[in-house]
């Protein structure tokens, strides 16, 4: 009988909310700036390791943007999605949908085709080499005005043909999703797909002004809207996906204890969750790690990673035949090994 980390670690699964530059190793960062002349100010990778303990999202933010200032070339971005994708890879994740946020790097001066070329190049080649897949989400930084958001838009619809979606994200307390409702509906106009970060931090105002005024096809995080008994059942009706990252509301205090993480009440009242890793470099875990932490602390069954790892492809953005593929082999992997 297989075990419940075995069936974890084996079992095809997906990921749809996952930062690129929340993927940025300590190892890496240090290669990386050394190899751009660039001086941290941590003076060693235990030394930056010892700043993970945050006291919020802000608290982290402000170490992930430190992060970002090191990548400057298009090879810095292709090394950080291949090391991503190899990880992804390796852990048996089929299928990936990749945020980036072109701002905090063009705000810099660095080229929105340097940032856009090294990560797409890096999606191909891993394609190429292991057969996973890969979308790329843009995500506007919400802290920003819109009309920032709106430049960025300009300079993506170039790059349109890689380019899946946009979404939301940074500091949410205080940035509601009406702020950008214009940028994305021209996102919408553009055939694109849209995300976005919404009661993570926020309250449950947020999540319903995702879905009614932007037109989400997915919530980030969204576990707030279990506050809201309205809400839970418009979510339901209209089947909105929430993308939950477990080992993220641990570490930046959403939750303090993963026993009391809601994912297992959403799944009951019939939410559609998925299990992601969001900032895995920072926040001690990758996408499998993230199963494991939750299915321990919420005795999870085999049963229920099924369900989770089955709809990480349902709420995918892949087109329906490949969607039914993936979906037959995870299908297939639980009845082999369900028992």
């Amino acid at each position: 009988m297989m075990s419940i980390p075995d069936f974890i670690k084996h079992i095809p699964k997906a990921e749809l909310h996952v930062h690129i530059e929340g993927t940025f190793e300590p190892e890496m960062m240090f290669e990386i700036a050394h190899r751009n002349n660039i001086k941290l100010k941590y003076q060693s990778v235990n030394e930056l390791k010892n700043a993970y303990r945050f006291k919020n999202l802000q608290n982290f933010l402000d170490i992930y943007y430190e992060g970002t200032n090191v990548l400057i070339t298009g090879q810095d971005f292709y090394d950080l999605t291949f090391a991503y994708l190899k990880k992804a890879h390796f852990q048996n994740v089929l299928h990936s949908e990749i945020f980036f946020d072109p701002q905090a790097h063009t705000s810099r001066g660095v080229e929105f085709s340097t940032v856009i070329n090294g990560i797409s190049r890096a999606m191909k080649d891993a394609q190429e080499k292991w057969g996973i897949s890969s979308f790329l989400i843009m995500c506007f930084l919400r802290n920003l005005s819109e009309a920032d958001a709106m430049q960025t838009f300009d300079r993506a619809l170039e790059f349109k043909d890689l380019i899946a979606g946009v979404g939301l994200d940074s500091t949410e307390s205080g940035n509601p999703p009406s702020k950008f409702q214009n940028v994305f509906k021209r996102a919408l106009k553009e055939g694109l797909k849209t995300v976005a970060h919404a009661g993570e931090e926020g309250p449950p105002e947020y999540v319903h002004e995702a879905v009614d005024l932007l037109k989400v096809s997915r919530i980030d995080h969204g576990i707030q809207s279990l506050k809201d008994e309205n809400l839970v059942q418009d979510l339901v009706k209209r089947k909105i996906p929430l993308t939950v990252c477990p080992l993220s509301n641990l570490k930046l205090k959403i939750v303090y204890r993963l026993k009391d993480h809601p994912l297992k009440k959403m799944k009951v009242r019939g939410l559609m969750v998925t299990v992601n890793s969001d900032d895995p470099a920072y926040f001690g875990g990758y996408l499998n790690e993230n199963f494991s932490a939750v299915a321990e602390s919420l005795d999870l069954t085999k049963n229920d990673i099924y369900d989770l790892a089955r709809n990480s492809f349902v709420a995918s953005f892949l087109d329906e035949i490949t969607k039914d593929r993936m979906l037959k082999k995870t299908e297939k992997f639980y009845l082999e090994n369900g028992e």
